[in-house]
């Protein structure tokens, strides 16, 4: 695998979903990386985006038949969608106790699995 030079939209790209409190939508992170660099396509964020997969710095997530990226490292968690703001958290606590190798009721063996959780963020809920 040949090393792939380093770049300051690749940087900031980076940066952005490593900062996030959740996984973003590429429109999301287009947003907000031309806070630092204004003159940034959405073409480059997608060939960063591909790249960065590829390096599994990052992965996607799928959720509600849109792809959002986050930085990848964070351990096992799950994920909260506002709907009244759209914004998307990572939550840091397991809301089931579902071991890898338990047996679910019905005899499925479970090897892992994703949650995501529905409602109002803390800030849409006290306003």
């Amino acid at each position: 695998m040949t090393a792939t030079r380093s770049t300051r939209q690749r940087d900031v790209i980076a940066r952005v979903l490593t900062d996030a409190e959740g996984p973003l939508s590429v429109t999301e992170v287009l947003r907000r990386a031309q806070a630092d660099l204004p003159g940034l396509g959405i073409a480059t964020v997608y060939r960063t985006l591909k790249l960065l997969t590829e390096q599994r710095r990052i992965h996607p997530v799928a959720l509600d038949g849109e792809t959002l990226y986050e930085a990848s490292g964070r351990g096992h968690h799950h994920h909260f969608s506002c709907h009244r703001c759209q914004r998307i958290f990572t939550l840091h606590s397991c809301p089931l106790s579902l071991p890898a190798g338990g047996v679910y009721p019905g005899g499925f063996v479970v090897e892992a699995h994703e949650v995501t959780l529905y409602g109002l963020c803390p800030a849409c809920a006290a306003g």
